[in-house]
């Protein structure tokens, strides 16, 4: 069920992400007679509900889970996962140092998982 939970808050927070990068604002806040007023895109609206909901989700996996082991995990296959869909979606360029960079996250997330048998 924890493998779940954090499969859950990858897949909001990087959906979350890339929504709002799609939605292309970040809403717009206007005052006319006295009325406030926020419009915001539908795409943004839900890039930022699941953003939300990835942030409540983690404040239960930082109650479930050492704050040691769970913050850089997760916050290391978010980088990863977001230098991915860059690519992908936005088709942004990688950069050698990009590369380098996830290839190091990547290898400290399975030396940080690497259970010694004795």
């Amino acid at each position: 069920m924890q493998i779940i939970l954090i499969i859950i808050y990858l897949i909001l927070t990087v959906s979350g992400l890339i929504l709002m990068k799609l939605g292309g604002n970040t809403g717009t806040l206007a005052f006319d007679n006295g009325n406030m007023n926020f419009g915001i895109s539908l795409v943004s609206l839900a890039g930022f509900i699941c953003y939300i909901c990835s942030f409540l989700l983690f404040t239960r996996l930082v109650v479930m889970f050492d704050l040691s082991y769970i913050m850089p995990l997760t916050t290391g296959i978010v980088q990863v996962l977001s230098l991915v869909a860059s690519k992908l979606i936005f088709k942004e360029n990688f950069t050698w140092q990009a590369v380098l960079g996830a290839s190091l996250v990547i290898i400290g997330i399975i030396i940080m998982n690497y259970k010694k048998t004795s």
